[in-house]
């Protein structure tokens, strides 16, 4: 899987209007969501998704040359764990990669949607304060720390 199996979705916060704000799910006791914060947030996942496409593009770069780098006859056994740990951790880090870019892209989805700021849980507001924090959040705090106690 490449950074182009990603559907690549970017949100242009000028075309946000008021109204797209004040239908998103609020968590009780928030205000409604203002556009600025809208619009805010909106510029944060697009950044974050121009910045992730080009890390997910050096690092399976990277992976690439590792895994198509021939291991020779004259490798003793320190020499190929040493590479196969590097691969692992290469391989670890284009995996984190495009989570996060998964995460942003399905973030920005949900703003185009109206389901932003929704928990995929139990479809209550996740909160402003938290989204304003971790933009890519799909889950209220409850049920964030139910899924981590499993």
């Amino acid at each position: 899987m490449s950074s182009t199996d990603v559907t690549i979705v970017v949100v242009d916060p000028a075309e946000l209007k008021p109204a797209d704000a004040k239908q998103l799910p609020v968590r009780e006791g928030d205000d409604a969501w203002k556009i600025s914060d809208l619009r805010q947030i909106v510029e944060v996942l697009n950044a974050d998704v121009e910045r992730l496409v080009a890390e997910l593009g050096v690092t399976e770069h990277e992976l690439d040359d590792l895994l198509h780098t021939s291991e020779g006859a004259g490798d003793d056994q320190a020499d190929a764990g040493s590479t196969a740990l590097e691969r692992e951790q290469e391989m670890s880090i284009v995996n984190n990669t495009r989570d996060m870019l998964e995460q942003s892209v399905d973030a920005l989805r949900r703003i185009k949607t109206g389901r932003y700021g929704a928990c995929q849980s139990c479809g209550q507001g996740i909160g402003r304060a938290r989204l304003m924090a971790f933009p890519r959040a799909n889950l209220c705090v409850a049920c964030k720390q139910r899924e981590e106690r499993r």
